[in-house]
């Protein structure tokens, strides 16, 4: 069973940390023209947390097969889709480890909520991406979802968004930022939560992260064996800009060769 501290931990809180019904409700137009203008059937969500695109995907009515190196992460997602009544196969997978234990191939691969820069070398990235390049037909869609870590680099914007949520008498609130080491960064989240009027408790954690600029994914994808590769700035469907936009969706087809 693989150990990842902070999403281990966070498996309990990630649905109250993301606001889901807003998120998918933004995101999903994106993905429904992508996949008719591509004809994608199957799916395959990797890094998927706790399931949250691949059981929308499902109920829109492709087949969906998802995978988290976090073993709690996995679990989380298997809840979540008996809970939606939707039928997900969830493996216990990490990046360079899809192609030699899933049963097939797939349209489509999606890399989404800036998972691909835990991968913090170059040799591991190449691996992770001819892993992705591997699990797709020829001719297969990727899908890579990052925060526009350039702009983040330029700007040395540390700090993100709190995140807000209640239920009932509970409320959480989730604050993120990075510490820069390089192109690498410590990316901390906070997590406070009381119930009612009560006090606070707080845990923090944190990971590693790479801060890959789009130049360089650019050239290992194409070496990956991907081609025809587009990038926009968010899900709205707008050209990427590398000083101005908050993400990077970079989308590619593996070589039919």
């Amino acid at each position: 069973m693989s150990v990842v501290p902070l999403y281990d931990d966070l498996s309990e809180d990630y649905d109250h940390f993301v606001n889901w019904p807003a998120r998918l409700a933004f995101e999903l137009p994106f993905f429904r023209r992508l996949f008719e203008q591509h004809h994608i059937h199957s799916i395959l969500d990797v890094a998927c947390g706790t399931g949250q695109h691949a059981i929308a995907l499902a109920r829109e009515g492709y087949e969906v097969v998802a995978a988290d190196l976090s073993q709690a992460m996995v679990e989380r997602a298997q809840a979540n889709a008996a809970q939606a009544g939707v039928n997900i196969h969830v493996y216990a997978l990490g990046f360079g480890a899809l192609a030699g234990s899933l049963p097939g191939r797939y349209d489509a691969l999606l890399c989404l909520g800036n998972s691909l820069p835990h991968v913090t070398t170059e040799e591991a990235l190449s691996q992770a991406l001819g892993d992705l390049a591997r699990v797709l037909k020829p001719g297969g869609l990727l899908v890579i979802q990052n925060r526009n870590l350039d702009r983040v680099l330029a700007r040395q914007e540390r700090f993100m968004s709190p995140e807000v949520h209640r239920a009932g008498e509970d409320e959480w609130i989730f604050y993120r930022f990075y510490d820069f080491l390089g192109d690498l960064l410590r990316f901390n989240m906070v997590r406070l939560h009381r119930r009612g009027e009560g006090e606070w408790s707080a845990r923090t954690g944190y990971t590693q992260l790479r801060a890959w600029r789009y130049e360089l994914l650019q050239r290992e994808i194409t070496t990956a064996g991907m081609e025809a590769i587009h990038a926009y700035g968010s899900y709205r469907g707008e050209p990427f800009d590398l000083a101005e936009s908050g993400d990077l969706v970079l989308t590619a087809k593996r070589s039919t060769i």
